[in-house]
């Protein structure tokens, strides 16, 4: 392994530990001198891009007697060896990733010993040898079927053969199959809910450790309901339609940010599992602060905006609209939009329920104003208690599930709506249905009503900025 060479003597001068780290790839020389370092440009989940080290080159591993080279490359982040490679199948054209219980869709890998790395006593090394056993086990790639091929001893057309079908992830299910993340109160409101209103196959509850609500999991133990599976491993989670999470941490931090940060450390020991593990599913995000977070998981999923949203102001609407209906005979949907604070603002739609054409928005400074103005007043001293927020998560679901295309305002990525230029998620109304998201058009809002949304935009971008992703 050479790492003389002026290329990777000027990326390895920006690692933070360069002495340790060029120690560690030393070691890996040592016992695998196939694996050769090099440079590249690493492009994060959320577009920013670094020059790193990288390790390439092929596994040897045994299976059935028979020796295959799986080809693989480590990133290695500018805090090596203090924090775990990056690692990643490397297939030729002729090749096809199969997802497992340690393989992603895009082929990053997933182990145990990534998962615990803990410096010194982690190593590449170890980390290779532990992949070697994986692949032994679970051979993670296979070939392109090619017409006419019969030949049982072709090294990848035998194992795309394989009948490997322990913790291998089936995302072809189409069941309707929902996963709720985090016990406690809000967990078990939102089982109880999405039991009552969806017609599902399969509802997994999952009791996270990190939590600060605890509870109701255990109960369920005891209680078993029909369709209802109790479960600590997050792969219980694998090929869901939706996937809830209200997931909180504890914190006994005194600043805002700091105790916000908890959550989203405890988050990125969930988020990039349960997108793995349920690629095509919605995430609902119903931790809090709900916009921050929804917006954290969608950073650390890597899945489309459209597909990770937030509970936000959906109860606050639903409410609106119903004290609307009941007591001024409106007939008109209305939302509460914006930052899920006092900041948020009410804003109705021009046409009634019955109406074929998608939703238009009317701002609340128009006429609608005295109407949304005693709509407020109606519902302003409502909480948000637990059983009302599961009521809220079940409705979302189930438009969800039933490919509804109902609006509802939920968190959502809001760049481009209403002159919006910064990345932040706020509550729009958002068409829901079994694709996720589609956020209804912007309007012009009022003064009063801009002013709001701005200071929300605003306010939103500085936490966002001195959160640790």
């Amino acid at each position: 392994m050479d790492l003389k060479s002026e290329k990777i003597q000027r990326v390895l001068s920006k690692y933070k530990f360069h002495d340790v780290a060029i120690e560690e790839l030393e070691k890996v020389n040592r016992v695998y001198p196939g694996m050769v370092a090099s440079t590249g440009t690493y492009t994060f989940t959320d577009s920013t891009q670094k020059d790193l080290l990288k390790l390439i080159g092929n596994l040897p591993v045994k299976y059935e007697g028979r020796s295959y080279n799986f080809p693989i490359q480590l990133w290695l982040l500018d805090s090596f060896p203090f924090t775990p490679p990056i690692c990643l199948l490397r297939p030729t054209p002729n090749m096809v990733i199969r997802e497992g219980k340690h393989v992603d869709a895009r082929g990053r890998l997933f182990l145990p010993g990534l998962h615990n790395w803990d410096y010194p006593k982690s190593s590449v090394a170890g980390l290779l040898n532990e992949m070697t056993a994986k692949f032994e086990e679970e051979p993670p790639l296979s070939t392109r079927a090619a017409a006419g091929d019969k030949d049982p001893h072709d090294l990848l057309a035998l194992v795309s053969k394989l009948q490997i079908n322990d913790g291998v992830v089936r995302h072809h299910d189409q069941s309707a199959k929902v996963s709720v993340i985090g016990g406690g109160d809000l967990g078990m409101a939102s089982v109880m809910s999405i039991l009552s209103k969806c017609k599902v196959d399969k509802l997994v509850f999952i009791d996270v450790a990190g939590c600060s609500t605890k509870g109701g999991s255990t109960d369920l133990d005891i209680f078993s309901l029909p369709k209802v599976e109790v479960s600590r491993d997050l792969s219980a989670s694998a090929g869901s339609k939706v996937v809830v999470v209200t997931a909180n941490a504890w914190s006994s931090e005194q600043s805002y940010v700091s105790v916000v940060q908890t959550n989203v450390d405890l988050y990125r020991g969930i988020i990039p599992n349960l997108a793995r593990l349920s690629p095509n599913a919605i995430m609902l995000i119903a931790s809090q602060p709900v916009d921050i977070m929804t917006h954290v998981a969608w950073r650390q999923s890597g899945l489309p905006p459209t597909r990770v949203i937030g509970a936000g102001c959906n109860l606050d609407s639903e409410r609106l609209s119903h004290a609307l209906d009941i007591n001024l005979n409106t007939h008109k949907p209305a939302w509460i939009i914006g930052e899920f604070s006092d900041n948020k603002i009410a804003v109705m739609s021009k046409t009634g329920l019955s109406s074929s054409t998608q939703p238009q928005i009317e701002s609340g400074s128009g006429s609608s104003k005295p109407l949304l103005d005693r709509g407020f007043e109606i519902i302003k001293n409502r909480g948000q208690r637990s059983w009302s927020v599961g009521l809220s998560i079940a409705d979302i679901t189930n438009s969800v599930l039933t490919d509804k295309m109902k609006p509802h305002s939920v968190s959502t990525l809001a760049q481009g709506w209403g002159g919006i230029g910064a990345e932040v998620f706020l509550s729009l109304p958002c068409i829901m249905g079994a694709k996720g998201s589609t956020r209804l058009a912007g309007l012009s809002l009022g003064q009063e009503e801009d002013s709001k949304l701005r200071d929300s935009v605003t306010s939103l971008s500085n936490l966002m900025s001195q959160l640790r992703m």
